[in-house]
């Protein structure tokens, strides 16, 4: 890949790091498109891609003070965009799992009365599981799950790795199926 028109990738990083919006939206400029194309050739959606190659690059923004090796940026944007795509389609593939246990679990033929009285009882049982989880847990299955975050976005609020929050939403799906497999049985 062709290195930005201009000053030096090792000058870019520099000046990156050092807070400069010009330097970053010249790096934006010289690597969204081929970065975007490599994403939508993983995700199979272009806003999904262009969604992924976005939150890359604030990643790279918020974090440039960590920005160690100039010589492999290129590198790492081609692989923090691979790790983001298969993350969302990771999340993809769950909530279509999850959609399909849910249809395939709620009978269509429970009365109203019936269906609303699980509900309750059952948003009881997930707010009582949500409640028992570890602090950290329950702190990235919020921000999943009622503020809609994406992993990366987790792990960019929270200061830790993606495979952090992976392994904490693990963590406390595990412990909510647990907790829930009483309550349902």
């Amino acid at each position: 890949m062709a290195e930005p028109a201009g000053p030096s990738i090792k000058e870019q990083v520099d000046r990156l790091r050092a807070g400069d919006r010009d330097a970053f939206e010249i790096v934006f400029r010289a690597y969204y498109p081929k970065l975007a194309d490599y994403a939508n050739g993983l995700v199979r959606s272009r806003d999904a891609a262009e969604d992924v190659v976005q939150e890359v690059f604030v990643a790279l923004w918020t974090q440039r003070d960590r920005l160690t090796s100039p010589d492999n940026l290129v590198g790492y944007l081609y692989r923090a965009v691979r790790n983001r795509s298969l993350n969302q389609i990771r999340h993809r593939r769950m909530v279509t799992d999850w959609q399909a246990r849910q249809a395939a679990e709620d009978p269509a033929v429970a009365p109203a009365a019936d269906r609303e009285t699980e509900n309750t009882e059952t948003g009881v049982a997930v707010k009582a599981a949500v409640a028992k989880l570890s602090p950290r847990c329950r702190e990235v299955f919020e921000l999943s799950r009622d503020r809609g975050l994406t992993y990366p976005e987790i792990a960019a609020t929270l200061g830790i790795s993606i495979k952090t929050v992976e392994t904490l939403m693990g963590r406390a799906l595990k412990s909510i199926r647990e907790r829930l497999s009483a309550f349902r049985a």
